[in-house]
């Protein structure tokens, strides 16, 4: 269909009309929620101590992040204000003012999506007590659901209105692309900052309530005598609620941002197709929030007794609703299929991703057995194994990754790449409802393990929490896939605003940039996985401090200081995840500074190349360790206790820190570091590279 600036217009209000429906819809579904019962005083309480330690840890972490919100946005504004750099639209007051509503947006879905999980927990473990298996399911779903439709609500609600506004203020399509790449900075930052301290947090607590509890004390995970129980839940909920939340919403906004911006130079047949280009991938995004609401209805309507049947019911029909729309959109608009087969592409990419992701993490397969049998013969071998299947689980997802990108580029270019990330991330809504509600169920399981409710209670939580491990192992692929593509697809952007229509390995400057792009995501592990161990050695020695300063805590006579451990968890995460946060942020500005638009390319590639590796590396033996040791506690390889299962709770520890904390967080480094060099681009072409005189 033809297209001008008006037609453009009326697209993105009916977008961002879309947007609101999700988030009121998210509104209602949080107001179910909240109406369940929730159950007996005991399990208020409970709920309260995991609710008033995850937001007290959100605040006190936001009050923390705003500082550096401000200084970036200062620096925006500041540079627009240079006179050799004014008129340079992705800075200035502009870009600041897209930076601050992309912070604000990415918070807030994290933020919402926290307290819904925090409401929901007790009120699962309530509903497995009175009415069962369909019941629990409803309530942990709908608590899911509230992230889901908040994070593509928010994501797409604020990039919208940014592009409608400065389409509007600068009368121009293509002045207002470089400016709304700055929302899509604000929700890598908030990303970052939440993943990273979020992550911290929640594997600090877990890690010390495992080795202290499980393998000196003997007591069983989410054992109410056990300390750090408490922070363990909150963990669940600031890692994988808050944080995933914001980290898929950088995610969902990134590969839309990427995409607008590729759409700037296509063509179809000799004309200019840049509006078509600009408008899809929001048409795509839209056509992905009614899918999720319509998949959602699907488990909503009947009480289902099979958890992952409902679950993945709801995600085919999510998925086939996309692949609908986009074929009606891409005829619609271009014409032509090939903006559709390029969607088809990233979708397909997605999911078989995950496949392999499950492949190598469920215990449903040999990896995760030959890890259990391995931890017959100690410690040792049950490291050597994981690390073993996770190097060698990059294979395969690297080579879909590669097909990925061959065939989205084949139907359609450059731009073509980046609709295979949108395409990825259109089923956002559902995905991250389906993942979000695994930790949901965990806490209800730890609820009613400490409000000592019915075996059969804990029978129905750990049924929903199995099924949640198995979509966290998907999301997780899901997420180092979309990551690809998105980074890529970023890079391919900025050496367009770079002016760069080939990077030369030949020469020197590229070469050093490539070198130190590489080493950074070793950087980046190192700093958190560090990170991690220091602040878990505090967790541990407060939980041997109260066992042994009152032994009435093992005998089930006192109550252990629960809030002492929340406390240890929230200072050093908020300490430690402030490194690495300036180290994401500060690398590009300095290679392109030293190195200039050449060597930062080099730096963004190396970053990629290294960032996916031990991405997939990590999440998957870290699965995979710890479906070993769930694969041994539940009667295999000597059971509960033995010393095959010690040696896997050790496994578990070292696998911890790689899937939630640093694995996630190679996500989001390479999406930021990306969006900081296409911000920067215009900016260092107007600048000499300090080291020009020697290496170009």
């Amino acid at each position: 269909m033809e297209m001008n600036q008006s037609s453009l217009i009326i697209f993105l209000f009916v977008v961002i009309v879309i947007s609101m429906i999700a988030l009121l819809y998210a509104c209602m579904l949080y107001h179910h929620v909240k109406k369940e019962d929730a159950g007996s005083a005991k399990l208020k309480e409970l709920s309260s101590f995991i609710y008033e330690g995850a937001m007290a840890f959100l605040k006190r972490e936001y009050k923390i992040i705003i500082f550096f919100i401000v200084a970036v946005a200062i620096l925006l504004g500041s540079l627009g204000m240079i006179p050799s750099l004014h008129g340079i639209d992705g800075v200035g007051i502009n870009g600041a003012l897209c930076f601050v509503v992309g912070t604000v947006c990415s918070g807030a879905a994290g933020f919402i999506g926290m307290k819904a999980a925090t409401a929901a927990n007790a009120r699962v473990a309530q509903g497995a007590n009175t009415s069962g298996m369909g019941k629990a399911l409803h309530i942990a779903f709908n608590g899911g659901s509230v992230l889901g439709l908040c994070v593509v609500g928010f994501g797409l609600l604020g990039l919208a209105l940014m592009f409608l506004l400065f389409i509007v203020v600068l009368k121009d399509v293509h002045a207002a692309i470089p400016v709304v790449a700055g929302y899509s900075l604000g929700c890598s930052f908030i990303a970052l900052f939440a993943r990273v301290g979020g992550g911290i947090y929640t594997k600090a607590a877990d890690v010390g309530a495992d080795l202290v509890g499980k393998v000196e004390a003997g007591i069983p995970e989410d054992d109410p005598r056990n300390p750090a129980v408490i922070a363990d839940n909150v963990g669940d909920n600031v890692g994988d609620i808050a944080g995933m939340g914001s980290d898929l919403c950088e995610s969902y906004v990134g590969a839309l941002v990427s995409a607008v911006s590729l759409g700037l130079v296509v063509s179809i047949g000799g004309k200019d197709a840049s509006l078509q280009a600009a408008i899809f991938p929001f048409i795509i995004a839209a056509v992905g929030i009614i899918a999720a609401i319509i998949g959602q209805s699907f488990i909503r309507v009947r009480n289902w007794n099979n958890p992952q049947k409902a679950l993945s019911i709801a995600t085919y029909v999510a998925t086939a609703i996309v692949l609908i729309g986009a074929f009606a959109s891409s005829s619609i608009i271009f014409h032509t299929l090939s903006p559709f087969l390029a969607v088809v592409s990233g979708l397909i990419v997605g999911v078989l991703i995950g496949q392999i992701a499950e492949y190598y993490t469920s215990d449903a397969h040999h990896h995760v057995k030959e890890i259990a049998q391995q931890s017959l013969t100690g410690h040792a071998t049950n490291i050597i194994s994981g690390f073993s299947i996770g190097m060698k689980s990059t294979m395969l997802t690297v080579l879909l990754l590669a097909a990925g990108i061959v065939f989205s580029y084949l139907f359609f270019g450059m731009y073509g790449i980046a609709l295979g990330a949108v395409g990825m991330l259109s089923t956002t809504g559902i995905t991250v409802s389906v993942d979000a509600y695994g930790p949901i169920a965990d806490n209800a399981g730890g609820i009613a393990e400490m409000a000592d409710l019915d075996e059969r209670v804990r029978g129905i939580t750990d049924r929903l929490d199995s099924v949640g491990n198995t979509t966290a192992a998907v999301g997780k692929g899901f997420c180092i896939g979309s990551a690809a593509f998105t980074a890529l697809a970023m890079i391919v952007a900025y050496a367009q605003a770079a002016g760069l229509d080939s990077i030369s390995l030949l020469e020197p400057g590229v070469i050093i940039g490539l070198m130190i792009g590489a080493m950074l995501p070793y950087l980046f592990t190192a700093l958190t996985i560090r990170s991690v161990g220091t602040a878990a050695n505090h967790m541990i020695d407060e939980v041997r401090r109260q066992f042994k300063a009152d032994p009435g805590i093992m005998e089930g006579k006192s109550k252990p200081d629960y809030a002492q451990c929340v406390d240890i968890s929230t200072q050093a995460a908020l300490h430690e995840m402030i490194i690495p946060g300036l180290i994401a942020v500060c690398s590009p500005i300095l290679i392109g500074l030293l190195l200039g638009t050449k060597g930062l390319g080099g730096m963004l590639l190396g970053a990629l190349l290294s960032a996916i590796m031990l991405a997939v590396f990590m999440a998957n033996a870290g699965g995979a360790w710890d479906n070993a040791k769930k694969y041994i506690e539940s009667g295999n390889c000597g059971g509960k206790g033995s010393e095959a299962h010690k040696a896997a709770v050790t496994g578990d520890t070292v696998g911890d820190p790689f899937k939630d904390t640093a694995g996630p967080a190679m996500d989001i480094l390479i999406k930021l570091m990306s969006v900081i060099s296409l911000i920067l681009a215009p900016v260092l072409l107007q600048l000499t590279p300090i080291l020009s005189f020697l290496f170009y």
